[in-house]
């Protein structure tokens, strides 16, 4: 074998014969050692630069500032750009594309590290192999080696500290347990595996950016899974989204059976159909295919846990390079599988733009604020999907849902206002966005992966129009430039409190020292109405700032894209006087936010995030294990994000806790913080208990075959409710008399007894999304939002998730209440 490679090279062309293997580049072969970001990014250079057949196209930075790039391999005498834009005209229904593309993605989580070191030999492969040569003159090829440097780098310089000379395979050695937080997920601690069709992170917005200028045929996100799983592959698990189409299906089975022939020559296990489903639209594998990909995960047994060797239940060694070896062949072998199928591959992509989108639904239609619009629509531009503006009044038949209905309306006549958001599906992202905005996505099988539902209209808390009929969407924008007072000194600076955007403002306010007054109950001045939670930024109590208070204020709402209103007097028209001990004042808070282990990294990512990147709010994250009360002495707020907090919460720390909140504090604890204080006395907290099981005859003999489908029966993967609001309070200000809520899990917390139930849930019937039949019960007349006062402080229950992975937009401003101190 040795020598006919060595053979192959000596008659290969002189550019091909100067690509070096990885492991002559590298110094050693793969899988002796895994490979730090630095120096895959240099073997990726040095192929781009021998090969006649690489181009290296960089395509951003991550947090941290490690470079983002693709590797894009072509048969030399291909002009891959031609390629490219020939693809993107089919997608306009402009022909067909010239070649197929395959796009291979590797490490998008960072402890699935095998990814990483496979995509190497798998470039090389391709850069320098005959074999590979005919594949290409039917196919192009686009690889990232690495989607997320940072987790990758964090796992990899973690292991290499944990381990000794030599790799220890006994899986209680220290080498296979990662510290907190792993390195699955990126710098902000986000899985960017869920992050495809929201894009909140730096990572996903950059490889957007790139990936939507190629809209590949074939795309694969390589992957790993515990330690004594066999490989996975295509066919998928159902539930298959109903917008998938036979041909993506048909095409998944070719690529199984390619797949399959090669573990079967060399008697490798492996197992397709089972456990990952396409229907969640966040993936690398469905969002590609809601983009006109054949779009399909791969899964290698190994994952965090395995390092460069470990034992497994059988009794073998799986190693790094046995993991290597199989991610390997699984690209190669869907890049043959692509060249063989690759004229029928390019028709049906020009097919699947080229047909009009089948269903009632022609357009969606949404309204509300303008700064929940102007969101909305930095998520459309980053999607590449196109929108416009109702030019008219227009009744066309529809269903209504959002808005603060229940569920979504029969289908009747629905009148669409000028300004009104328009989505027609007539446009190449049609399908797409029909997926993002479809109000009750249809679910064939309770068993999924993830979250059920995410409609774009609950999600940003609107009010959204599935519409029969396209209609005219050639109207004015009603967004526009943030707008300043004509009067450069007035009595007072007025800013509204309606949408996310608005906590910036107000926390680039407080952090730049301006003092901030919030009102507590609607007030009319110069004809304008302002309601609960409005800023009110006044000359006096910001006096030390002398002369610099009205440009800083200016200056500061434009940087956060924010308008602002000026009043000439404190005397109003209506409500409260703007001087009214009514109108709390407020600075800075001090806030504090536990963070590692017990906190689920994750949640403290999501936490992160939105202080660090949002809203660019200084804030203190804390170990939670040296927590102690002289840490909390200056401290305004503490966060307890989501987490394991059962033996963590001693007696002495909730003493602790219970201390300092009836001194003043505010405990804002989300998720699974709220039931862990529930569990003790002095939070004013307490769960629903589950129902007693079903002891009959009948629930007794249940088949074995069926158990995960009956415990279906009683799960909540995750699903949207209507939360209804009290907006009196102050943790609810900035929103109608309802919201929506993301809810995952059966967790009920029943209403406070002794303090505010500012968001239940009344019916425990889901608007969207699916819910076991016991849930019903369990999650009606149950706590969402609600505030315990206790001495002097608080205690800010958000039993659901506010932020859920940085993209549950309507949940921010809730957050920004209990966190700033609107709940006071």
């Amino acid at each position: 074998m040795t020598r006919l490679l060595v053979l192959a090279l000596l008659l290969a062309p002189a550019a091909v014969a100067q690509v070096q293997s990885p492991e002559a580049f590298l110094g050693y072969p793969l899988g002796e050692r895994f490979t730090l970001h630095h120096r895959v990014v240099d073997y990726v250079e040095h192929v781009a630069s021998a090969s006649d057949r690489v181009e290296l196209v960089p395509y951003g930075e991550s947090v941290e500032g490690r470079p983002l790039l693709t590797l894009v391999v072509s048969a030399p005498d291909v002009d891959a750009e031609s390629v490219r834009l020939s693809n993107l005209a089919a997608t306009e229904g402009d022909g067909a594309p010239d070649k197929a593309i395959v796009w291979l993605s590797y490490n998008v989580h960072g402890n699935e590290s095998v990814g990483t070191e496979a995509s190497m030999q798998t470039l090389y492969m391709l850069a320098t192999s005959s074999e590979a040569e005919a594949w290409l003159r039917d196919v192009v090829v686009v690889i990232d080696p690495c989607l997320n440097p940072d987790g990758r780098d964090r796992y990899v310089t973690g292991y290499m500290q944990r381990r000794g000379a030599r790799p220890v395979a006994d899986p209680i050695a220290r080498e296979h347990t990662e510290a907190w937080p792993g390195g699955r997920s990126n710098h902000y601690l986000f899985d960017l595996n869920r992050d495809w069709a929201w894009g909140t992170q730096l990572e996903t917005r950059a490889r957007l950016a790139l990936y939507n200028t190629w809209l590949p045929h074939v795309h694969v996100d390589f992957h790993e899974q515990g330690v004594n799983s066999p490989y996975f592959f295509a066919p998928a698990a159902e539930p298959f989204h109903a917008r998938i189409t036979d041909w993506q299906r048909t095409f998944q089975g070719l690529v199984g059976e390619g797949n399959a022939e090669v573990f079967d020559r060399e008697g490798g296990l492996y197992f397709t159909r089972e456990v990952f489903d396409l229907f969640y639209p966040g993936y690398g594998d469905t969002w590609p295919t809601f983009n006109g990909a054949i779009g399909m995960t791969y899964e290698q047994g190994g994952s965090g846990r395995a390092g460069l060797a470990i034992e497994t239940a059988e009794g073998d060694t799986l190693r790094l390079s046995d993991r290597i070896r199989n991610h390997h062949a699984t690209g190669l072998a869907t890049v043959a599988t692509t060249a063989r199928n690759a004229e029928r591959v390019r028709a049906e992509f020009a097919s699947y733009f080229a047909s009009p989108l089948s269903g009632a639904t022609r357009a969606y239609a949404v309204r509300g604020t303008a700064g929940t619009l102007e969101a909305l629509t930095e998520l459309l531009d980053l999607q590449g999907i196109r929108y416009g503006w109702a030019d008219g009044s227009q009744t066309v038949q529809g269903v209504r849902y959002g808005g603060g209905l229940a569920s979504p309306s029969s289908v009747g006549q629905v009148t669409i206002e000028p300004g009104d958001l328009v989505v027609s599906l007539d446009q190449p992202k049609g399908l797409l966005a029909d997926v993002l905005f479809e109000p009750a996505p249809a679910l064939d099988d309770s068993l999924t992966y993830d979250v059920t539902a995410w409609a774009l209209p609950y999600v940003y808390g609107l009010e959204g129009m599935a519409l029969r009929a396209d209609v005219g969407a050639g109207g004015a924008s009603p967004l526009a430039s943030p707008t300043m007072p004509a009067n450069s000194r007035p009595y007072a600076y007025v800013a509204r409190w309606e949408s996310a955007g608005d906590a910036r403002l107000l926390a680039q306010l407080l952090k730049a020292g301006v003092g901030v007054r919030i009102v507590s109950e609607p007030f009319t001045s110069n004809g304008e109405r302002y309601d609960r939670g409005t800023l009110v930024i006044t000359r006096a109590g910001n006096q030390r700032l002398g002369n610099r208070f009205d440009a800083l204020v200016r200056e500061t709402a434009q940087a956060a894209g924010r308008s602002l209103d000026a009043i000439e007097s404190g005397f109003v028209e209506e409500g409260d006087d703007i001087g009214s001990n009514s109108v709390g004042f407020m600075r800075a808070p001090k806030v504090l936010v536990l963070s590692e282990s017990p906190v689920s990294s994750g949640a403290m990512g999501e936490v992160w995030h939105t202080l660090d990147q949002t809203w660019d709010y200084p804030a203190t994250f804390v170990r939670a294990e040296a927590l102690n009360a002289a840490m909390l002495d200056d401290a305004d707020v503490l966060v307890m994000p989501s987490g394991s907090y059962g033996s963590w919460l001693s007696e002495s720390r909730v003493e602790t806790l219970t201390d300092w909140v009836r001194a003043g504090g505010r405990l804002v604890a989300l998720e699974s913080a709220v039931t862990a204080l529930a569990r003790h006395d002095g939070f004013g907290l307490k769960t629903r208990r589950s129902a007693d099981p079903d002891t009959s005859a009948d629930a007794r003999l249940q088949r074995y075959a069926d158990q995960d489908r009956e415990r279906a029966t009683g799960s909540n993967p995750g699903s949207i409710y209507r939360v209804q609001l009290d907006n009196t309070h102050p943790l609810g200000f900035g929103y109608p008399e309802f919201t929506y809520t993301l809810k995952r899990g059966t967790t009920a917390v029943e209403f406070l007894d002794d303090g505010w139930n500012v968001g239940v849930i009344r019916e425990g019937t889901p608007v969207s999304g699916f819910a076991g039949a016991d849930t019903a019960e369990r999650l009606t007349d149950t706590l969402v939002f609600g505030v315990s006062e206790i001495g002097r402080g608080e205690v800010v229950a958000l039993v659901d998730g506010p932020l859920f992975r940085g993209f549950w937009h309507s949940g921010e401003l809730v957050f920004a209440n209990a966190v700033f101190g609107l709940a006071d």
